[in-house]
C-alpha cells in the first residue's frame, strides 16, 4: 500500500508490530504467499489458504495450546478478553506494516483457543485489477435502490462492494455510510464523505446502528452484511426511502438471491416482501473464485439486473424463470455464470473442468 493510498490514519485501528515477533513472523509470511487466511490450531502446526487450499507454514513443531494463548495475548486487548471470556470468541481487527487488514477471530475449541486471520490486501483495487465486467460499475451511479452481492465466504464479496464504493467516493459528492462487522477496507475521502461504523467499536448493536443511520443524513449506505430479518427490513425500507443500499448475502447464485431473503420471513408476509423486493432492488451480483491457468484465482460472476421481467418474477414469486431471464438478456448486460465461465476459458485465463 503506497503512501497515496494509505488510510490507517483515518482510522483507529491499531497495528501488529515487531514487538509482537511471532505472530508478527506468521503473518508476514502469510502475506508474502498472498494467503487469504492463516489458521492456528491446538495440536496442528500453522497453516496459510492459498489460492483457495490449505499449506502449512513450516513442518513442525506442532502448536500446542500455550503457544497459541501467547499469540492470541499479542492480539487482544482488555476489552476483547471481556468478550471472550463471556462469550467464547471475538472478532477484531488489525493493520500490518501498510500491506493488509487483518480479521481477526478467536474462538474456543475442545476447551482451548484457536485463531482464524483473514487477510485482507491494503489498498481499494478497481474494476478491470478484479476482473469484473463494466456493468457493475454501473451501480456506483445509481440514486436509490439495493444492490447485493452474493456468494460463498471467501469469494471476494467485501473486494466488490469496496471497488463499487470506491467509484461512488471517486466520482460522486454524496454522503457514504458503512456498518461493519468488522470494517475490512479503509476509505480515503476524495469526492465523498465516508463515515465508516464498526460494530462493537462504534455501535453496540448492528440493529442500532440500522435504526440510528436514518439520522445520519446519508445518500449511500454499505450494510457489512444481512445476516437476520431485521437487517433485511432495513435494508428494503432504507432503499424505499429513497436511498442506494448495498449489501451482502450468502447464497450459491444471483438466482436463489431473492428466494434467501424472502425465506427469513413468515409464510404470511412473503407476498408483502416479495413486491416490495422487485420495486428496490437493482440487481444482484453473485461470484465464485476460479484457479487460474498462471497461479492465483479470478471471479467467474453473474449479474441479474431488475428488468420488467424480473421484477414480475420477484413479485410472482416464480423465481425458477430467473435463470432463463438471465440467459436470455446478455444484451442488457445480465451475464450466467456460465457465459462467465466460458469466456474465462476462451481468454485462456482458467482452464476447463
Amino acid at each position: 500500500m503506497n503512501k497515496e493510498n494509505d488510510t490507517t490514519e483515518y482510522m483507529n485501528i491499531p497495528e501488529i508490530n515487531k514487538g509482537k515477533s511471532e505472530i508478527y513472523s506468521l503473518v508476514d509470511i502469510a502475506i508474502s504467499f498472498t494467503a487469504s487466511d492463516l489458521i492456528l490450531s491446538a495440536g496442528s502446526i500453522p497453516t496459510m489458504r492459498v489460492d483457495g487450499k490449505l499449506l502449512p507454514i513450516y513442518e513442525k513443531p506442532r502448536l500446542t495450546p500455550g503457544y497459541i494463548e501467547k499469540l492470541v495475548n499479542m492480539l487482544i486487548n482488555d476489552d476483547h478478553k471481556k468478550e471472550l471470556k463471556e462469550k467464547k470468541e471475538v472478532d477484531f481487527s488489525y493493520s500490518f506494516k501498510d500491506k493488509a487488514f487483518l480479521r481477526i477471530n478467536v474462538f474456543y475449541q475442545k476447551g482451548v483457543l484457536s485463531c482464524v486471520i483473514r487477510i485482507i490486501p491494503g489498498g481499494i483495487k478497481d474494476f478491470d485489477d478484479l476482473n469484473l465486467p463494466s456493468i457493475i460499475k454501473k451501480f456506483s451511479y445509481e440514486n436509490h435502490g439495493l444492490v447485493l452481492v452474493t456468494g460463498p465466504s471467501g469469494c471476494g464479496k467485501s473486494t466488490t462492494i469496496a471497488a463499487i464504493l470506491e467509484e461512488v467516493n471517486r466520482t460522486r459528492s454524496v454522503h457514504i455510510l458503512t456498518i461493519e462487522d468488522p470494517i475490512e477496507y479503509v476509505f480515503k475521502p476524495k469526492q465523498s464523505i465516508i463515515d465508516q461504523r464498526e460494530l462493537k467499536r462504534d455501535t453496540l448493536l448492528y440493529s442500532n446502528a440500522l435504526k440510528s443511520s436514518f439520522r445520519e443524513d446519508f445518500d449511500v449506505i454499505f450494510i457489512g452484511e444481512l445476516r437476520d430479518r431485521e437487517s433485511i427490513e432495513a435494508a428494503l425500507n432504507i432503499a424505499e426511502s429513497g436511498h442506494l443500499v448495498f449489501s451482502t448475502i450468502h447464497s450459491i447464485d444471483a438466482v436463489s438471491a431473492p428466494d434467501r431473503i424472502i425465506n427469513f420471513f413468515p409464510a404470511d408476509m412473503h407476498g408483502p416482501v416479495r413486491n416490495q423486493l422487485s420495486n428496490v432492488l437493482l440487481g444482484i451480483v453473485a461470484q465464485k473464485l476460479l484457479p487460474k491457468v498462471d497461479g492465483g484465482r479470478i471471479p467467474a460472476v453473474e449479474v441479474m439486473l431488475n428488468n420488467q421481467a424480473v421484477k414480475n418474477i420477484i413479485r410472482d414469486g416464480k423465481t425458477d424463470q430467473l435463470k432463463n431471464v438471465i440467459q436470455i438478456s446478455g444484451d442488457i448486460g445480465m451475464i450466467s455464470f456460465e457465459k462467465s465461465i466460458n469466456e474465462l476459458i476462451k481468454c485462456g485465463k482458467v482452464i476447463k473442468q
